[in-house]
């Protein structure tokens, strides 16, 4: 997720169930990656035993990206639920985020674009290719969490925060409709 609590990710998977308005910030057009575990451990176990690895940074990602709309659409479909979609200016995030890092955690890395170029990896660990898709990564691990209670730790403190930002961009919005 590109925003979430101290608590880590279940408070938004509770904002989707609950039907609550969820919090994407900018228009949730910027593409990001992720990579699976699995993934990711062919490429690293790749790189530890190649001495040509020794002294040179790599991306270990998936050559796959997809918009933050798409990636809140596909752990709302694993919910089966609708999406609530609420989307906000990052800089208004930042500059209301109160006890969170949006400075660096948003504005620093997830509000633009993250698309990276594996050719590096590729040519070292020439068998890296990621096979498990974002969709699928995305739905085993909400899977996960809804079947693992001990990744289900509510942050009712991000969560009232969420409803502070609902509350003052639906505000603004009937301010303007005056």
């Amino acid at each position: 997720m590109n925003l979430h609590g101290n608590n880590g990710n279940w408070q938004v998977l509770q904002r989707i169930l609950d039907g609550k308005p969820v919090i994407i910030p900018g228009d949730g057009s910027s593409l990001w990656t992720l990579t699976h575990s699995k993934d990711f451990a062919k490429g690293y176990v790749g790189l530890m035993a190649n001495p040509h690895a020794i002294g040179h940074a790599f991306h270990i990602t998936s050559d796959e990206s997809m918009t933050w709309n798409q990636i809140y659409e596909v752990i709302a479909d694993a919910l089966g639920k609708p999406l609530n979609a609420l989307y906000v200016a990052s800089q208004f995030l930042a500059r209301h985020q109160g006890k969170y890092d949006f400075m660096g955690e948003l504005l620093g890395d997830k509000a633009v674009t993250a698309v990276f170029d594996n050719s590096k990896i590729k040519r070292l660990v020439p068998d890296f290719v990621c096979h498990v898709s974002m969709a699928d990564g995305l739905r085993q691990s909400v899977e996960y969490m809804l079947t693992h209670s001990v990744t289900q730790t509510p942050d009712l403190e991000f969560d009232a925060w969420c409803d502070r930002i609902v509350r003052s961009q639906l505000a603004a919005d009937r301010a303007m409709n005056q």
